[in-house]
């Protein structure tokens, strides 16, 4: 853990792209307690709600408390930090349960973190679209071949459904998701919705806070587009505000945005919801190594 923290300190004292002058000017110029702690309630909002898509999830295998959940979500994120893509949380999480139940609990958390994904796709490819429709940095044709590119992967799933590789195929996929209860699922797409809804207004908000103005479907539409490309980057946890860095300074850059200010914001993003939920995690990952010990 504490090489985890160094790494954190490090990134954020030796980044010459965070310019902390402009930053404290600014600073002082838009301080309102009012306003950090609003950032930070969407921080909380943030986890909250994905500890509660974790704990109705769970409780298709048996019930477990908010505290349970709220443990084995931010322990998962914790060892997960320094893994591709965030993998070794599905491990993080099954090492709370039963060995009997890992592969459950690991496809249940494939469950969660895919609605989550399906909806940052749908959302930005919509953002996308619209960014496109504005500045038009994407021809027609490129368009039109990437929704060509889906429409032929979708069908090659539909044809590809009943072929098994080691036991498994996208047909029993399917079938293993209908096992689980609609009502959780109803669940788990609203509470992933509100999840992106907080996220994705969070960065808005760190925009006003910047003295940023632009239009708001504007700014929205170019937030949607950047956390869908990030996300499609295969990379770490502990480097995602410097993959979602690069991506955002290239569409804001398009709308005119200062290069800094875009590195702060998402520097900002990957601080209060991936760092402070991190630190907590790793109180619990520490505790539950002692309880492995004894």
């Amino acid at each position: 853990m504490g090489g985890a923290f160094y790494f954190i300190y490090s990134q954020l004292a030796n980044n010459d792209k965070l310019d902390w002058q402009k930053f404290l000017v600014l600073f002082q110029k838009n301080y309102s307690l009012g306003g950090i702690a609003f950032l930070l309630l969407l921080s909380i909002l943030n986890r909250l709600f994905e500890i509660l898509k974790w704990q109705i999830l769970v409780s298709f295998l048996h019930k477990i408390t908010l505290p349970e959940a709220t443990k084995q979500v931010l322990g998962a994120l914790t060892t997960g930090l320094f893994t591709p893509n965030g993998v070794g949380e599905y491990a993080g999480k099954a090492l709370f349960f039963e060995k009997s139940k890992a592969k459950k609990i690991v496809f249940l958390n494939l469950i969660c973190n895919g609605i989550q994904m399906i909806l940052s796709v749908v959302f930005g490819i919509f953002g996308l679209l619209y960014f496109n429709a504005n500045y038009n940095i994407i021809t027609t044709k490129t368009v039109s071949l990437l929704f060509s590119i889906v429409f032929v992967f979708f069908l090659s799933l539909f044809f590809l459904k009943k072929i098994t590789i080691k036991g498994y195929s996208i047909e029993k996929l399917i079938h293993k998701i209908n096992e689980i209860p609609k009502t959780i699922h109803q669940k788990n797409i609203f509470l992933a919705i509100c999840r992106y809804l907080v996220f994705s207004h969070q960065y808005y908000f760190l925009f006003l806070a910047f003295d940023v103005d632009l239009p708001y479907f504007i700014l929205m539409a170019t937030i949607a587009s950047v956390y869908f490309l990030a996300s499609s980057l295969p990379t770490f946890q502990f480097l995602d505000f410097a993959v979602k860095g690069s991506v955002a300074v290239y569409f804001f850059g398009i709308l005119g945005v200062n290069e800094w200010i875009v590195v702060f914001i998402s520097t900002l993003m990957w601080f209060l919801n991936v760092v402070l939920p991190v630190v907590i995690g790793s109180y619990y990952v520490m505790n539950f190594k002692i309880k492995i010990e004894q």
